[in-house]
């Protein structure tokens, strides 16, 4: 069975997508497509904000992008040494925040240790974050997107837990997007189910989607990465077959396996 996953493939470098790897070991032909392009904004103002941990009481990350924004910062010569030399060390002696395993793995390539990472979605880490920091310490420095959600800020918000955010990416729909999804419809057919990973690929997918699927579109199970996206989703007229229980292959390999068995269609 086909399968599409909406997402960009894991950096060539770093070998196998493990989404194709762990969904192949159920028998399910994944296909890729990039839904997302990233433009990389405020980079001074971010390095400047690492550069004084003192000020902070920790980090926040929930998005692969931010921590993506530091590697670029770190790309310039001074900028590593410094971070190296002292900036790291300073950070770690503070918590550093994050959702999911992809996200942790790359505080890690910083040289930082993750906590948190088993919270799987922005409410989880929210009530990890409030049981773990106590009210009117210092703020937690939070890189992030344009379009982040609300929920993570709103919650420490509540509980009287500073949160300063930063914007350090913009999202955009990937140039070749149409062209990507209209070639994999023509040539593939239309597949057992479709996998979106990001309420942003429900708003840039979904309508091209539902017009190359046609009156097939029923036969497709739409599966989410976790409940933000679900819920974008349902907004959008679209019933949800399965949602992975966290963000890792294994849970959406696993929900879409118990999705895709006969007795659930």
């Amino acid at each position: 069975m086909k399968v599409l996953l909406l997402k960009d493939p894991k950096d060539k470098d770093s070998g196998p997508d493990p989404y194709i790897e762990e969904l192949g070991s159920y028998n399910l032909e994944a296909t890729l497509i990039p839904v997302l392009s990233f433009e990389f904004t405020s980079l001074d103002s971010l390095f400047q904000k690492l550069s004084h941990p003192e000020c902070y009481g920790g980090l926040v990350f929930t998005s692969p992008r931010a921590l993506e924004a530091i590697k670029i910062c770190l790309k310039e010569k001074s900028k590593k040494e410094a971070w190296s030399k002292s900036l790291k060390q300073m950070w770690n002696i503070k918590p550093t925040y994050v959702v999911g395993k992809a996200t942790a793995s790359l505080v890690e390539e910083i040289g930082l240790v993750p906590q948190g990472e088993m919270a799987g979605n922005a409410e989880k880490l929210a009530e990890y974050i409030c049981s773990r920091e106590k009210p009117n310490s210092s703020a937690l420095l939070f890189p992030c997107g344009a379009l982040k959600r609300e929920v993570l800020p709103t919650v420490l918000r509540e509980k009287g837990i500073a949160l300063e955010s930063l914007t350090v990416y913009q999202t955009a729909q990937h140039p070749d997007l149409q062209e990507a999804l209209s070639s994999y419809f023509s040539q593939q057919g239309i597949p057992a189910s479709i996998v979106f990973f990001s309420p942003s690929g429900v708003k840039f997918c979904l309508q091209h989607i539902q017009k190359l699927s046609g009156d097939l579109i029923n036969q497709v199970k739409f599966a989410a990465i976790g409940p933000s996206t679900a819920k974008a989703l349902r907004d959008a007229g679209v019933a949800v077959s399965c949602t992975a229980g966290s963000p890792t292959a294994q849970d959406l390999a696993a929900a879409l396996h118990t999705a895709l068995q006969p007795h659930n269609c």
